[in-house]
């Protein structure tokens, strides 16, 4: 099964390049925001646990848990599929987070065979662990196995950046948002870093003073 996967800044030019062909909007987003980040990360267990870790908190505490659990020695696989519940707990989870990164770290999902499944098979196997909802598996697809054309429709920025680059009358519903990303297939991965980026400059203008 052959998969185009974005390992580097010009597969992003060559995606962003293809993107602006298909609708001008694109190339405007380009020539305001400048090249679209990478953003590629390493794939396994780190990079969902860190997702785990990252729902409904702050980049700062995130990053403060996992910190604590590396100096703990609770980083791996293995030690947190064991740990006791009162040392996560001291680490900073809570309740719900120790039952869904134990899931996780219990479970027998094979990351390195999941980098030759399918985007459908990838999902089959995530969705059903606690804690994992089709966004954080768009985000694994999109970010540590680097898919080129995978959308997450119901991402809040993407949705507002595409209503203020569209002139839509509102942000778009995750049914239609996928419908109308489906034209920007085979890199609908570059599309989202696109529009990311696009809500990230725009946000930013409308913190400046006129």
């Amino acid at each position: 099964m052959h998969m185009r996967i974005i390992e580097t800044e010009e597969d992003i030019a060559e995606g962003a390049a293809c993107l602006a062909r298909l609708e001008p909007r694109f190339g405007d987003v380009l020539a305001q925001t400048g090249p679209w980040p990478l953003r590629r990360r390493a794939d396994g267990f780190g990079a969902l646990r860190d997702a785990i870790l990252g729902q409904q908190v702050s980049v700062a505490s995130a990053n403060a848990i996992r910190l604590r659990l590396e100096a703990a020695g609770l980083g791996g696989r293995r030690a947190l599929a064991i740990a006791a519940p009162e040392d996560l707990r001291a680490c900073g989870f809570s309740r719900q987070k120790i039952r869904y990164i134990q899931a996780l770290a219990q479970s027998d999902i094979d990351f390195t065979r999941l980098r030759s499944c399918s985007d459908a098979a990838i999902f089959d196997q995530l969705l059903p662990l606690p804690g994992i909802g089709r966004w954080t598996v768009e985000m694994y697809l999109m970010f540590a196995l680097g898919r080129a054309d995978i959308f997450a429709a119901d991402d809040l920025a993407l949705a507002e950046a595409a209503r203020m680059l569209f002139d839509l009358p509102e942000r778009p519903k995750p049914r239609a948002f996928r419908e109308m990303a489906a034209a920007w297939a085979p890199w609908r991965s570059v599309a989202a870093r696109g529009l990311w980026a696009y809500y990230a400059y725009s946000k930013k203008r409308e913190g400046v003073s006129p």
